[in-house]
């Protein structure tokens, strides 16, 4: 491609050298620099990308875009000056894989959880209603029926464009993507050509990185901000900050709720582990799904698909047709006539939601057993939070390692321990070997009682000191349960 074409409508400070180039390639990786391509170079977070420009050189880069220019500058490299290379590098991918986001219905799911699931149903009801899609979230990366492995749930810029631009030469019409605020505050979704962009909820996660609830909130409403007045913004007005995201955007304004007034209103009717009877609008439809952060999720879905055109009678009998989200509420009964769940649950406000979820649905004649923890590395502020929901809504909390990575799993426990109220430390204990807490918590378990086990859901394995060893929780269960029905 020619440097003008991959350069068109970006807003560049000046072109150091020739301008007649023709671009192989588009990187921000030193390493991937090919002979006769384009390295940018981006400030990161760990490290900058400016350091690197005399290596993207010697692997054959010819165009170097750079906020700051090199002291010493080759004849036979381009050099093109930016204010903000993080920023135009959405531009410039857009441009060099041909605007693939233009070309497709592309709708952004954004918010602290259930975008995973909305993204997914989306995808599957789509599917059920006749046309190819794409799907791009923390789970996987799917091209209609082509399964890609996910790294991040907001991929890099140029892998995003990449996998657009093969959605559109595979026939897919929609693309559901899935944005976290990493991806935003990162520039991951610039240059992008949204339809729809919808926001779930909001609540404490990501603090490590944000540093403040005020800083993640004002990033999730940078999206929205910057939404064209050709987009559709749909937020939870249930949600506190929900109508926050709606402030100072240019799209035009949508709403879904179950406790307010708004454009999509839904209403639980009748719920129990086998699913939901839900009222969307005045029409009811079943689903097998369950509980009524699913009910949320759901609800936003519904609203996406009309607002792409759809009349809720093609839409509800698709919704009915769903099945479970992997990692998400997966329930299933051992031989023994224990009732397990497995949820990917690994902020306060998505525990609190799934144990509330239960407590509404069981008879209490049940026991209610709780095995979760926190990740390593991570935002600590949430971590006694969650001690002192699972220790108050559940029968049995059982304390014990997610993900530690770097840190020391006891001290995680030790921190997740200090929310736990007085009145409840009887109602918990503390086991860091997640397989031996999960076998506690079956030993402990009686016919129809009620197992947990949160926080990795989908997840296949545990991180433990940089490395990943294999732990399926479903796997575990299972084989656990097996072994102790003998």
């Amino acid at each position: 491609m020619k440097l003008e074409e991959v350069l068109n409508r970006v807003p560049h400070l000046e072109i150091f050298g020739a301008k007649d180039l023709n671009i192989s390639d588009l990187t921000f990786d030193s390493r991937k620099a090919v002979e006769n391509s384009m390295y940018v170079a981006v400030k990161g977070t760990v490290s900058d990308g400016h350091d690197f420009i005399n290596a993207a050189i010697e692997n054959g880069a010819k165009a170097i875009v750079c906020q700051v220019l090199p002291e010493n500058l080759k004849d036979s490299v381009t050099y093109i000056s930016v204010k903000n290379s993080a920023k135009i590098l959405g531009l410039l991918a857009a441009n060099f894989y041909g605007n693939p986001s233009a070309k497709l219905n592309l709708i952004a799911i954004t918010g602290t959880n259930g975008k995973t699931s909305t993204t997914t149903l989306l995808f599957d009801i789509f599917k059920i209603l006749g046309f190819k899609s794409a799907l791009i979230s923390t789970v996987e990366y799917r091209i209609d029926e082509e399964i890609i492995p996910s790294t991040h749930t907001t991929p890099d810029i140029i892998r995003l464009n990449q996998i657009l631009s093969q959605a559109v030469y595979e026939g897919c019409e929609y693309a559901f993507m899935e944005v976290s605020s990493h991806g935003i505050h990162q520039y991951r979704t610039e240059g992008l050509n949204f339809k729809i962009a919808g926001f779930t909820n909001i609540s404490h996660d990501h603090l490590d990185y944000h540093k403040t609830f005020d800083e993640y909130i004002k990033t999730k409403k940078r999206f929205f901000d910057e939404l064209s007045s050709e987009a559709i913004a749909i937020t939870n007005v249930d949600d506190k900050n929900g109508l926050v995201m709606l402030q100072n955007t240019k799209a035009e304004k949508k709403t879904f709720a179950m406790k307010s007034m708004a454009d999509f209103h839904g209403k639980i009717t009748e719920v129990d582990f086998n699913g939901m009877l839900l009222n969307f609008n005045g029409k009811e439809f079943w689903t097998t799904l369950t509980g009524k952060f699913n009910a949320y999720n759901l609800l936003l879905a519904y609203a996406v698909a009309v607002e792409c055109g759809f009349h809720a009678d093609d839409i509800l009998p698709a919704i009915s047709q769903l099945t479970r989200v992997k990692g998400r509420f997966e329930t299933f009964k051992s031989e023994g006539g224990i009732f397990f769940v497995v949820d990917y649950a690994h902020t306060p406000d998505a525990l609190e939601n799934i144990l509330d979820s239960i407590n509404e649905i069981r008879t209490k004649n049940e026991r209610l057993i709780t095995v979760f923890g926190c990740g390593g590395d991570r935002d600590v502020a949430k971590r006694p939070k969650m001690g002192k929901i699972a220790t108050k809504k559940s029968t049995l909390a059982i304390i014990t390692s997610d993900n530690p990575r770097t840190e020391d799993p006891a001290e995680i426990i030790k921190e997740i321990e200090a929310g736990v109220e007085p009145q409840f430390f009887s109602k918990y204990t503390s086991i860091p070997d997640r397989r031996e807490a999960i076998k506690m918590a079956i030993k402990f378990a009686e016919p129809k009682d009620i197992v947990v086990v949160a926080g990795k859901g989908h997840e296949t394995y545990q991180e433990i000191n940089g490395v990943k060893h294999h732990f399926d929780d479903q796997e575990t269960i299972l084989e656990l349960a097996r072994l102790m029905s003998k």
